[in-house]
């Protein structure tokens, strides 16, 4: 099973779907989704506009980038530390 990513709208459409009264399993066979997917998107993005999940994305990714810079710079700092350690 290949992996694919939803767009903002798509995942806000399946919730107004499932806020409609359509079944849980009904939904994820029409989306094509799974209904783990489909529970995490409920509990993630319930009560949520468009425009806030694309916030919260893009709040999601700038944290990834800064959380990997910061564990390049720890990376760096401990290979200066143990360089400058060693007596020559």
């Amino acid at each position: 099973m290949t992996r694919k990513r939803q767009t903002e709208e798509q995942i806000i459409a399946v919730l107004k779907d499932a806020q409609a009264g359509i079944g849980g399993h009904e939904l994820c066979r029409k989306h094509g989704i799974s209904d783990a997917t489909f529970y995490k998107w409920r509990a993630k993005y319930a009560g949520l506009e468009v425009s806030d999940v694309k916030k919260l994305r893009q709040l999601e990714d700038e944290n990834r980038r800064l959380k990997q810079m910061v564990a390049e710079q720890a990376l760096d700092i401990q290979a200066l530390k143990a360089v400058t350690a060693k007596n020559w």
